[in-house]
């Protein structure tokens, strides 16, 4: 198994990632981080867990420098550039088919709020690479035009309470034209701190790669 703290290159930019790979995995999934979150976010890191035990390697990865965060913490600057967080996942897609023991595995994307939006982006601008992506009470509407010409299997999962952004999910799945789903978890709210939703986006995330990766 592969387990390590990384640094992926963007540009001038050196982002910090947690990868773990086990052995014999059917594909890498990529998380892509929402508005003041990090790769220490530990929704996402619960949901890697449940990833990794149904044989899915898991790269959590900070979208922002250390300075950007602390500027962003201040003035929400970067958290709404799509375009920036965009091209670093798709910087990071192209540094796992660098590494031998990624090169061959099918890329996943697991995007929260703001980095469901990026998420999709990146999808388009690597469509070889790129065969899922998953939506956790995410803002794909902010990946705006770029919406249709999304290519592989996208599953958006909203909470059934938090009202205003499935208004805003459903309105995105209408503009995509790969296949796509809409799950409502019933009774969630935006950060699914119910008991047992976080668990329920995870299942659903991994029958999602597992059916759409490899």
């Amino acid at each position: 198994m592969v387990s390590a703290s990384v640094t992926v290159p963007s540009g001038a930019a050196a982002l910090r990632g947690d990868l773990e790979i086990p052995v014999g995995a059917r594909g890498v999934v990529l998380f892509a981080h929402g508005s003041g979150s990090s790769r220490l976010s530990p929704r996402n890191r619960a949901v890697a867990g449940v990833l990794r035990r149904a044989g899915f390697g898991t790269l959590l990865l900070d979208l922002l420098t250390a300075a950007e965060e602390d500027e962003d913490e201040a003035t929400g600057r970067h958290r709404f550039d799509i375009g920036l967080l965009a091209g670093r996942l798709a910087h990071a897609v192209d540094w796992l088919e660098d590494r031998t023991d990624a090169v061959d595995l099918p890329v996943g994307l697991f995007g929260a709020s703001t980095g469901a939006g990026a998420a999709l982006v990146a999808a388009t601008e690597r469509p070889r690479r790129v065969s899922a992506v998953v939506s956790r009470g995410g803002r794909p509407d902010l990946a705006g035009d770029a919406l249709p010409l999304v290519a592989c299997p996208v599953l958006l999962v909203v909470g059934g309470a938090d009202t205003q952004v499935l208004d805003l999910n459903r309105e995105a799945a209408r503009r995509l034209s790969a296949p796509h789903r809409l799950d409502v978890v019933p009774g969630a709210t935006h950060l699914f701190g119910e008991p047992g939703a976080l668990e329920g986006v995870a299942e659903l995330a991994a029958g999602w790669f597992t059916e759409h990766l490899g």
